[in-house]
């Protein structure tokens, strides 16, 4: 209980990705109004996307924010990076997001980076396969984080370790390969010599 006190008590930044004029045509003329999107987060592990209308900018974005409040999740994430790979994917819009190492930063434009930044992660890498349209832009990066899974989810799931899970770091697998690759070429070696 004490956990989701001091999650509630962190403070959520907001970020206005797109403000936009829209214009509803009507008998005396055309009536225009304001949509807003907004991206909130807590910088840790939360984070939210809202769409607001209103007839003036500010009310817009207020509206925004608090749907943004409603559609709050939390991103699992592997030290400052996310877990693994993901393509998320909303209408014509394809985001590709790949975990990557210690120092890389957020590789990611426009509002996919607001998203990437407020939900906690410091290095990602991250691609616009499909539309440019920013609400499905933004759509699909929320609907790639929700998909993403923990390697203890994963375990669970599949009645294994978390060890078994994981993937075998190139780093870890290098040493064996040097070790192993020399070995069966001293046997080709004393044979070549025997056939002489």
């Amino acid at each position: 209980m004490a956990f989701r006190d001091q999650q509630d008590t962190r403070e959520l930044k907001e970020s206005v990705v797109e403000i936009n004029r829209v214009a509803k045509v009507v008998k005396g003329g055309r009536r225009f109004s304001f949509t807003a999107l907004v991206v909130i987060g807590d910088e840790v592990d939360r984070v939210g996307l809202g769409y607001g209308k209103a007839r003036e900018v500010p009310l817009a974005i207020s509206k925004a924010v608090d749907d943004a409040k409603k559609n709050l999740f939390e991103v699992p994430r592997h030290g400052t990076t996310i877990t693994h790979e993901i393509l998320g994917e909303f209408g014509a819009a394809r985001v590709l997001l790949r975990p990557a190492s210690e120092g890389t930063g957020v590789i990611a434009g426009g509002g996919v980076r607001a998203v990437l930044e407020l939900a906690g992660i410091r290095d990602i890498l991250a691609k616009s396969l499909g539309t440019t349209n920013p609400i499905n832009m933004l759509k699909a990066t929320v609907n790639g984080l929700k998909r993403l899974r923990r390697p203890d989810e994963v375990a669970e799931k599949r009645g294994l370790t978390i060890r078994q899970v994981l993937p075998v770091s190139p780093a870890a697998a290098a040493p064996e390969e040097t070790s192993a690759a020399p070995a069966p070429e001293e046997p080709s070696r004393a044979s070549r010599s025997e056939g002489r």
